[in-house]
């Protein structure tokens, strides 16, 4: 597990990033392969991953991740690890919220 500091005053974000740039061909596959990647990193709650058939949708929420940075890392290592067809995307943060 990376090592991340717990917000001390107790807080927790719900973020949402975006993948656009996904070949239709493998959007709904990786979508499956990602939630089951997250579910290995049991620091990201509440995960869920969907192909809506023109981006991948990460939702996840943790109590450090105030501005989806770390999340976006860790959701772009799993998107190269996973799609052996190269391609040339990219990962925005839509929202972050505090819960």
């Amino acid at each position: 597990m990376p090592e991340q500091s717990s917000d001390p005053a107790g807080k927790r974000y719900r973020i949402e990033l975006i993948c656009d740039g996904m070949p239709p061909s493998v959007g709904s596959e990786a979508a499956i392969d990602i939630r089951e990647e997250f579910g290995h990193r049991p620091w990201h709650e509440n995960v869920q991953c969907v192909w809506n058939g023109v981006a991948l949708l990460l939702t996840a929420e943790n109590d450090y991740d105030s501005d989806g940075q770390a999340l976006m890392d860790e959701f772009s290592d799993a998107i190269s690890a996973g799609i052996a067809q190269g391609f040339n995307g990219d990962i925005r943060v839509a929202s972050v919220k505090e819960l």
